[in-house]
């Protein structure tokens, strides 16, 4: 996916593809040159016509596609030119151009670049509507009206993957609420514009069965995407579909993949000629950020987000850094720091590894203003694309950095939100039946909480010394707010504190220990690398050195780590070969 997020991002693909036929590989087993897409049916969502650029069933805005699409649904009323693409789409909505958008299953306000642009876009435009799995999102907070839709588990239908292959997707969770396939909605809707005809599906084996024609509706074998062999199958059949690669035809000329897809039976290489990113390093901003996934969070956030657990491994916004870097610009890990580009801000945690090379950041893209004030990086992305493909140039931006030493961080915990000052820096963490707030800022937010608290006629207990200043608000021996603070960021035991307001302490002893934010009878474990059982770096290194750990599997069998999903594999593979090289160090 990385590879299209570019402003040249096409020709890449080309030339690699280039390579891939110069070398043979074509139509050969195991040789695919990569995925090009970044999603498990992003191959779908294109073969049913869900790019603005092209037709259903793989057709183009062509004369021949476009009379052939009005003959199958029987209409005149089809579009005749390719839609805007979607960083192009916003721009027109921006302008004016555009007075209606209905926005399903993404999350433009965070993944565009120049999200404030596409926040003023949507906040101007007359009809805004959304259809979601989540009550809130940060591009909901526009929508006219909202369809609460569907989510993975729930939905029932097929999806395409990057190697041709379609597979049923069977719902195994019962739709919550009043949720409603994306099908549903949408024919709903064409009802009552009236539309009912074209649009009166009972059945998501229906919507199939109608797609599948057209892929074969006047197919001789002239058109690579062919399922037509799949259109007649009866619901039964259809719920018992096993995967299959198209093209699965019912002509008797069907399409052969070895020959390409062109008529004459040519492979052919498209010539690219190599173009520069468009963001240059210079005085200003020295440094070229690049944004990308980490492992527990998903694109926005939107349902990862509110899981405690997948929160533990990074619960805000990172910034890695090289460490001549890190020297150059006066930062260290753990400390926080102001990314700026031309178009936004964002603050960070700085990482400092050797993983980055020099002149390079990486922060991971996920955060919006639902989990951080100044938290999303596509604030400083500007909307460069790619002219043929459209993609943002998400992965190159000019930025600088500077280390920022707020006067105070701390951590608030509440039963209920609190409202903050506007001045007050923040990230939301998930936690079970709780609201959790890292927070930070140039001014105290002392005289508020008390304030807040005194408004609810709630029981305080304070602890104060020089910049460490620590709060517990009761109420009938019930906790309704904890809130620890100091010149860093305290080092505290979420397991205690959110035991606490479960079961409060029942003595002043263990009052005043909560008041402190840790146990001290229970060993500290250290930031948290196997999020699926808890299981944090001093736990890691102590089974390591002290226990004779030297593998993975060994860290396994000992710790769990490790042995559920895999995906903290890397970082104990590298707290062994960092444990070793320690040990060769005389």
């Amino acid at each position: 996916m990385g590879i299209n997020q570019s402003s040249s991002g096409s020709d890449k693909c080309n030339a690699i593809i280039n390579v891939h036929l110069a070398s043979g590989k074509f139509g050969r087993a195991g040789c695919g040159p990569f995925s090009l897409t970044g999603q498990p049916n992003a191959m779908g969502g294109r073969e049913v016509g869900g790019l603005a650029t092209m037709l259903a069933a793989h057709m183009n805005f062509e004369p021949a596609d476009l009379a052939r699409v009005a003959r199958f649904w029987g209409t005149e009323r089809l579009a005749q030119t390719p839609g805007l693409m979607a960083v192009d789409l916003f721009s027109a909505i921006g302008r004016g151009e555009v007075k209606a958008v209905w926005i399903m299953g993404t999350n433009p306000a965070v993944s565009l670049p120049d999200s404030h642009a596409v926040s003023q876009a949507l906040a101007a435009c007359p009809l805004v509507i959304v259809s979601e799995v989540t009550a809130e999102t940060e591009t909901s907070r526009y929508a006219h009206i909202r369809f609460p839709a569907l989510g993975w588990g729930e939905k029932n239908g097929t999806v395409t993957n990057s190697e041709r292959r379609i597979s049923r997707q069977r719902a195994f969770l019962p739709a919550p609420g009043e949720a409603k396939a994306d099908w549903w909605i949408i024919a709903e809707v064409a009802k009552q514009l009236g539309f009912a005809a074209a649009f009166n599906w009972q059945h998501p084996h229906e919507v199939f069965s109608e797609h599948a024609a057209l892929s074969g509706y006047e197919n001789d074998g002239q058109r690579a995407f062919d399922i037509s062999g799949l259109s007649a199958l009866t619901r039964e059949e259809w719920d018992a579909l096993e995967p299959v690669r198209w093209p699965v035809s019912r002509s008797e000329k069907p399409w052969d993949w070895q020959r390409g897809w062109r008529s004459d039976g040519r492979l052919r290489m498209v010539p690219v000629t190599p173009r520069a990113m468009q963001a240059r390093p210079e005085p200003l901003y020295p440094l070229i950020l690049n944004s990308g996934r980490i492992r527990d969070q998903w694109h926005t956030m939107t349902r990862t987000g509110d899981v405690p657990r997948l929160m533990q491994h990074i619960a805000q916004p990172i910034v890695e850094i090289a460490p001549q870097d890190a020297g150059r610009f006066n930062l260290q890990t753990g400390a926080l720091a102001r990314i700026s580009s031309l178009s936004g801000v964002m603050v960070v945690r700085v990482v400092v590894t050797d993983s980055q090379r020099p002149g390079s950041l990486f922060t991971p893209m996920h955060w919006n203003d639902c989990f951080a004030r100044q938290g999303k990086i596509n604030s400083l992305v500007a909307a460069v694309v790619d002219p043929d493909s459209g993609q943002p140039e998400s992965k190159q931006t000019a930025v600088r950095i500077a280390p920022w030493q707020p006067r105070w961080q701390g951590e608030l915990y509440s039963r209920t939100p609190v409202t903050l000052p506007p001045h007050v820096h923040w990230w939301r963490k998930a936690a079970a039946g709780l609201h959790h707030l890292t927070v930070c800022g140039e001014r105290t937010i002392q005289a508020e909480l008390l304030a807040w608290c005194q408004r609810h006629h709630w029981q305080i207990q304070l602890a104060s010394l020089g910049d460490t200043w620590h709060l517990l608000a009761w109420e009938q021996g019930k906790l309704m707010l904890g809130f620890w603070s100091s010149r860093t960021l305290p080092a505290l035991d979420p397991a205690l504190i959110e035991a606490a307001f479960n079961v409060a302490p029942q003595t002043l002893i263990e009052r005043h220990g909560l008041l402190s934010g840790r146990d001290l009878a229970r060993p500290e474990v250290g930031k948290i690398v196997c999020s699926c059982f808890s299981i944090g770096e001093k736990t890691i290194a102590e089974a390591i050195e002290k226990q004779g750990c030297s593998t993975v599997a060994e860290l396994g069998r000992t710790l769990k780590c490790g042995t559920n999903c895999g995906s903290c594999i890397p970082e104990l593979k590298a707290l062994l070969a960092c444990t070793e090289r320690k040990v060769m160090i005389p």
